[in-house]
């Protein structure tokens, strides 16, 4: 073949991309052999091999059937591949289905992308169904820069994991198929990370395709170290100085103290609303365990190791210190083989308008956002002074004026807190029940007095709705998380800020403090979970694994643990010290919308979407793994001890008391 005509060929693709430098380099380098090759230009050959590798980079480059004749047989060979490195090779077609859609987008070639993309999506629906939604609304060249989405996969490279044999399967397929397209796709978006032995566990695929990157980054800020002990002096640690042991005649006087408030829980309440029917409350009672003991403080919290705080703690008043200590003494020691009694509060005729649900850490109180900007709470020991009659009829006025419970001739039941412009998103009572905080739509957080019942301070900071907002373990402290995809903490007495955490890539959908209150996690809709320094401001910690986006997180009592849930039903638990995920809990068939740790820490509490609350087992969970290393990881994923249904009511807030007894909330859905 003609020298020249090779040379065209190569000219012709640096210029396509853009390679000017390179460009002037080979054309200089052509002259110069051109030069010394006068003389003998006879001996001179190029490998057919070479000449057909060069030219097809040319000839291929152009048309868009490429793309969906090269995938197709890159699919066919990976699912006709050895089932022992199927799982392996089969990580790689979606990421390169994702970004064939998008370069055929962005060369214009718009109906055959959408014809691709329709062609192959039903391959990835049971995975990545909400990016491909996302991908779906990508019409034209100019959506790829315009969709944060789309621009930060384009912008990212994709990490996947694989042993060494299979990837060299891959390559060796590439290259025999003279796939030059999809070989140009691999090289330019994805970073294998090959390990040498046997193929993953298939149980492990959550973890090892990560779209929105960051991988590097991840295992670089990994590496910090995270202090996850308990604080020092704290009131557990005092129990555990002093045995925690007090004499059976206190102890029976101390237990009724929640008895009294799951008795006044039978009462139904009204959950009204503005110019709607009434709305009540009804407790829902989903299972009793039998065969628990009061004991001290459980093992898991005593070898936490100790941490001084970061932040200015509050002092405990004198009376609240005595009744946490109390209800510390008192606390039943769950297990697997001791489950909790649960207390479920039920609200109905809420017609689509509860946001949000949140149960004060005694149960005492409750608290429901609403979508017509009104936050309600309900005093459970209150419940009983209402006669029947007068709670269920009468509450079709609009009166705006009413805060105070028992108000309009003592038909109204609970507390209405007005003040938001927009939908409640959530809601959170402080450790002691005096405060209360809602986050909107209207991009504030307003803090509520429960004694005064009444708006005390506005929070102005966050440009974008405020999903979540949450109070410290020692109060005064609060965190925040919005669609502006930062994290804030605040204090009551300051209107602004005092930290502001951003890194996430889409919506921070729901924060939670740590134990020792040093650090806070978010978790968000770019599927991943951070764990941020409250002091610094900085990003210790990156977890990487789940499928959706994140939408609860609790945090285990010693803090050595965290879970979390995601909108496809997986919780995973996660070890904070060295960033890796212990178990995937499965076996919600829907969005987990709270979690929660017990007092002692040996169990989860997960509530979803599905209308069921999950028990499990988290010593299990949490030892197993070290033993079972390097086995197949099936095992680990069962450790669901028992699943408590509703009637047909989504779960969602969930509370354990300091005695461990779990409160949970929700509002009966028809359609469920």
């Amino acid at each position: 073949m003609d020298e020249d005509e090779i040379e065209k060929a190569v000219v012709a693709y640096l210029k396509k991309k853009g390679f000017k430098q390179t460009e002037l380099a080979f054309q200089e380098e052509q002259q110069l052999n051109n030069n010394n090759n006068n003389n003998n230009s006879a001996n001179s050959q190029i490998d057919p091999d070479i000449t057909k590798k060069i030219l097809s980079f040319s000839e291929f480059e152009t048309g868009p059937e490429r793309y969906q004749e090269e995938y197709s047989k890159l699919r066919s060979w990976a699912y006709s591949s050895l089932d022992l490195y199927k799982h392996e090779l089969l990580r790689v077609l979606y990421p390169v289905f994702i970004h064939c859609f998008m370069e055929l987008v962005a060369k214009g070639h718009l109906q055959e992308a959408r014809a691709f993309f329709n062609s192959y999506r039903e391959d990835h629906e049971m995975t990545h169904l909400r990016d491909l939604q996302k991908l779906e609304g990508v019409l034209s060249p100019s959506h790829l820069e315009e969709m944060e989405f789309a621009h930060s996969i384009r912008m990212s490279k994709v990490n996947i994991k694989m042993c060494q044999y299979s990837y060299d399967l891959l390559l060796q397929y590439l290259h025999k198929s003279e796939s030059i397209t999809m070989l140009g796709i691999i090289n330019e978006r994805i970073n294998f990370q090959v390990s040498p032995g046997q193929p993953g566990s298939i149980s492990d695929d959550a973890e090892v395709v990560t779209l929105v990157a960051s991988g590097h980054d991840a295992s670089l800020i990994n590496q910090k170290e995270v202090h996850w002990g308990l604080l020092e002096d704290s009131l557990e640690e005092r129990i555990e100085k002093t045995g925690g042991s007090v004499p059976d005649a206190e102890k029976f006087d101390g237990d009724p103290k929640e008895g009294e408030v799951e008795e006044n829980k039978k009462k139904s309440v009204e959950g009204g609303k503005q110019g709607a029917p009434l709305k009540k409350l009804k407790k829902d009672k989903v299972g009793v365990a039998t065969g628990k003991s009061s004991r001290t403080e459980s093992s898991t919290v005593t070898t936490a190791p100790r941490v001084k705080p970061e932040l200015a703690l509050p002092a405990i008043p004198a009376e609240v210190e005595l009744s946490i200590l109390e209800d510390l003494r008192n606390r039943v020691q769950l297990s697997n083989a001791s489950l909790p009694s649960v207390s479920f509060y039920t609200f109905v005729n809420t017609h689509n308008g509860l946001n949000c649900a949140s149960i004060s850490h005694d149960g005492s109180l409750v608290a429901g956002g609403f979508s017509d900007s009104s936050l309600k709470v309900w005093d459970m020991a209150k419940l009983g002074q209402q006669t029947g009659p007068s709670i269920l009829q009468g509450e079709t006025d609009s009166s705006s004026n009413e805060h105070g419970l028992g108000s309009n001739g003592g038909k109204r039941c609970y507390t209405l807190l007005q003040g938001h412009s927009g939908p409640v998103y959530s809601a959170s009572f402080s450790p002691y029940g005096d405060f209360l905080l809602s986050s909107s739509s209207d991009s504030t957080i307003r803090l509520w007095s429960t004694r005064l019942n009444a708006n005390l301070v506005c929070y102005k900071g966050h440009n974008y709705p405020v999903w979540d907002v949450q109070f410290s373990p020692a109060g005064h402290y609060f965190a925040s998380s919005s669609h502006d995809r930062t994290a804030r903490i605040w204090s009551m007495d300051r209107i602004q800020p005092l930290r502001i955490m951003a890194g996430h890539l889409s919506d921070v959908d729901c924060v939670q403090w740590h134990a020792n209150c040093n650090y806070i996690a978010t978790g968000s809709s770019d599927k991943t979970v951070r764990l941020w320094d409250v002091q610094s401001g900085d990003c210790v910690r990156i977890f990487i694994g789940h499928r959706g986006m994140i939408l609860s997180l609790a945090m285990s009592s010693d803090g050595r643990y965290m879970a979390s849930g995601d909108e496809d039903g997986t919780v995973m638990m996660w070890d904070l010290s060295s960033g890796r995920c212990i178990t995937p809990l499965v076996g919600h068939s829907s969005c987990v919308w709270s979690l929660a740790f017990s007092g002692e820490g040996s169990l989860l509490a997960s509530g979803s979407a599905d209308c069921t609350v999950k028990l499990w087992d988290v010593t299990t969970s949490t030892k197993a793994p070290l033993k079972e290393e390097n086995k197949s990881g099936s095992n680990n994923r069962l450790r669901s001890l028992k699943t408590l249904p509703t009637k047909a009511t989504p779960v969602y807030a969930l509370r354990f008391s300091r005695r461990n007894l779990l409160f949970a909330a929700g509002a009966f859905s028809k359609s469920a």
